[in-house]
């Protein structure tokens, strides 16, 4: 059998036998279940943490999704952001006649086979993503969401080659590649942070024998990286939030209602139009946000007048009461769950889906009411200069 892709480093009185796969391709798959076969480990390590396992194993789990309970959690912009990926995974994959993560399932299926453990042995998807969010200023954001949505909805398709060297990048790292060149600090929690975790895991599996199937991006620093003692709890940290952003929050609603209030007591013409022109703005750019996801029309008038009010406290999003009320009149149903896998391989069904619109309504309505902040907030303070 061909050892291409495939590293074994002995240590700790150990062999580890790592490979190295793209997670779209048939013969990563077919590679991974012929050394499972051969070598008959201890162990097998797999790239997944808990909840892609689940989402894996448990293809129905969508269907006891709380719609609700996602809103209430502020998790959409989450839900949102693991959807499109999975997305472009899933059409590449269908490109080529497979499974997406198939090499994934391979391994889950031939530990079983073999008896040996399975080791689930990447980091929390959820806390790579809030290590690399809070990493961020505004315009990475900005630009992070912008490139992803860009590479998920791309008509381009992808030669056999090109598969091949998608080997040397994880499904993630493959959509972010442009933007880690601009943005190099993602690299830290996205393959870094994330090669340290892995090794650790791998390090400490049970057994004299491990196998281990990784994204092949994954397999030069976790032979560095083993070698290494690395703390685990601190590596799953969520970074605490940076104050700036709550004390900004804070400031732009204070500076706007005093600057209002002045102007009253000044000129109470002038304030009236202050006023309204503040409502305007900021629920008019909410409410085309959530008339651009083809919001329900009282989720568009709940945008329009919720954005006025939500954006003079930081603690509130107009995203939340429009997503709240389109959930209302249109409740997805078990349906619109069981097609999510089919619905995110275009632009179309993610507008389609009731489930995906909802979160549409959620991002789109707060950018929007965000905007509305900024312009709004601007000519308030327009209007105050030219009455003094």
């Amino acid at each position: 059998m061909s050892e291409e892709n495939i590293t074994r480093i002995h240590m700790y009185d150990k062999e580890f036998i790592l490979i190295g796969t793209a997670h779209i391709s048939k013969n990563s798959a077919e590679q991974v279940k012929e050394v499972i076969e051969r070598e008959q480990p201890d162990s097998v390590c797999i790239e997944l943490d808990k909840g892609r396992y689940e989402s894996i194993t448990e293809g129905n789990k969508w269907k006891d999704t709380d719609i609700f309970k996602v809103i209430k959690e502020k998790k959409a912009t989450l839900l949102l952001m693991n959807l499109a990926i999975s997305s472009f995974q899933n059409r590449m994959a269908k490109q080529f006649g497979i499974k997406a993560g198939q090499e994934m399932i391979q391994g889950i299926e031939s530990a079983k086979e073999t008896g040996a453990k399975l080791v689930l042995a990447d980091r929390n998807i959820q806390i790579t993503f809030s290590r690399i969010w809070r990493g961020l200023g505004f315009k990475g954001k900005a630009m992070l969401l912008s490139q992803v949505f860009a590479g998920i909805f791309s008509n381009e398709t992808i030669t056999e080659e090109e598969l091949e060297k998608m080997k040397n990048q994880d499904s993630i790292d493959s959509i972010l590649n442009d933007f880690t060149e601009v943005f190099p600090q993602l690299k830290v929690p996205l393959i870094d942070e994330r090669d340290q975790y892995l090794a650790e895991k791998i390090k400490n599996a049970p057994g004299e024998k491990i196998v281990a199937v990784l994204g092949a991006a994954h397999v030069p620093g976790i032979k560095r990286e083993i070698e290494k003692k690395h703390d685990l709890k601190k590596l799953t940290e969520v970074p605490p939030k940076s104050k700036a952003p709550k004390v900004i929050g804070w400031m732009i609603p204070i500076l706007i209602l005093a600057v209002i209030a002045v102007t009253f007591f000044l000129n109470p013409t002038a304030g009236m139009q202050q006023t309204i022109s503040w409502a305007l703005w900021t629920g008019t750019l909410a409410a085309i946000g959530a008339a651009l996801a083809f919001g329900h029309p009282l989720a568009i008038v709940t945008a329009f007048v919720a954005a006025p009010f939500t954006s003079l406290h930081p603690l509130l999003a107009v995203g939340w009461f429009a997503g709240f009320v389109q959930a209302y009149f249109k409740r997805p149903n078990v349906r619109d769950f069981e097609n999510l896998s089919e619905d995110v391989f275009t632009l179309k069904g993610f507008w389609h889906n009731k489930v995906t619109r909802i979160l549409l309504i959620i991002v789109l309505s707060n950018l929007g009411g965000s905007l509305g902040t900024f312009i709004g907030g601007a000519d308030v303070i327009r209007l105050f200069i030219d009455h003094l």
